[in-house]
């Protein structure tokens, strides 16, 4: 195959190979029915809630507006990576080319990022909602909801391009081989010339410190409202403020814990197959929990969901 030599640079590569779930035909098609199932329904789930929110005038909130967006990034995240790989091993190659994985690159790292920095929005927002009630409509009026959601999707798409630009700058000397089924980074890194991947690591300490600063912001925003909750006199009251910030709170672990596992876990555990399922954990199953950790705790929302498949089904009758 072209582009497998070890002495291959960069600029004389047109593609990389995947790595491949299975290597029977069988299996193949196994994988491939199972990641169809799961991306249908993160499409299903992530559309219905980005419908209910747009067409129900009592979901027009911050915290659903919030929502809609994070359902938005879902949709584009798990998009990313798993229609690419169902393609392969449909067709049993494991082949995607230099323009496609830069793609991948930077599409997975502007919507991951994005989604961070949406998330310790959101946990901005359910801590004013909660510790300063009196001042919410002030502080999250529509104005200032749209410039938080706009600066998280920018955010995004400015660290996207320097990273994938920073990424693809590197040359390759390694082959052209990914351990890995869709382009992540690390392993591109893998592929690079010694002299140059310090450089790329000065940019993944950079981004740790960023990925902390939000982690630290959540965290203490956490510590506020659970001490503003304990507060509260009547039991009633701190169940609805417990349930307010619960799904936000459930979605929050998921991706970070996800996240951290697969990139701080000890190299002493780290196996190819391993690297699979973590990778699998973190790319693919977030976006298609999220709409079902928010719809089961969320009346409003599930009654507006409810409304919404009624709508659907008896226009079909």
């Amino acid at each position: 195959m072209p582009g497998e030599n070890k002495t291959s640079s960069s600029s004389s590569l047109n593609e990389f190979l995947l790595r491949a779930f299975a290597n029977t035909r069988e299996l193949q098609l196994l994988h491939f029915s199972l990641f169809l199932g799961i991306y249908l329904a993160a499409l299903l789930g992530n559309s219905l809630i980005i419908t209910a929110v747009a067409c129900d005038h009592h979901l027009h909130t911050p915290m659903y507006f919030f929502l809609l967006n994070l359902s938005l990034l879902d949709l584009g995240f798990i998009s990313t990576t798993l229609p690419k790989s169902m393609a392969n091993s449909l067709w049993d190659t494991r082949v995607i080319s230099y323009s496609g994985c830069a793609a991948q690159v930077f599409f997975f790292f502007f919507l991951i990022s994005a989604e961070y920095c949406l998330l310790t929005v959101m946990a901005y927002d359910r801590f004013i909602a909660i510790c300063k009630p009196l001042h919410y409509s002030t502080l999250m009026g529509s104005r200032a909801c749209v410039k938080m959601a706009v600066a998280a999707w920018a955010s995004g798409f400015l660290y996207a391009v320097l990273h994938t630009a920073n990424t693809f700058s590197i040359p390759l000397c390694q082959g052209n081989a990914l351990d890995q089924f869709f382009c992540e980074v690390p392993q591109i890194l893998k592929l690079s010339c010694p002299d140059y991947y310090l450089r790329e690591l000065g940019f993944i300490v950079f981004s740790a410190c960023l990925v902390f600063g939000c982690f630290l912001f959540i965290v203490l925003s956490y510590v506020q409202i659970f001490t503003a909750v304990l507060r509260i006199p009547s039991e009633q009251g701190r169940h609805k403020a417990f349930s307010m910030c619960l799904p936000h709170l459930s979605v929050v672990s998921v991706f970070v814990s996800t996240i951290i596992f697969a990139y701080l876990n000890p190299s002493s555990l780290s196996s190819p197959a391993l690297n699979l399922v973590v990778a699998v954990l973190y790319s693919v199953v977030p976006p298609a929990v999220n709409p079902l950790i928010y719809s089961m705790r969320n009346k409003e929302l599930k009654e507006a969901l409810r409304k919404l498949i009624q709508l659907v089904l008896f226009q079909q009758e």
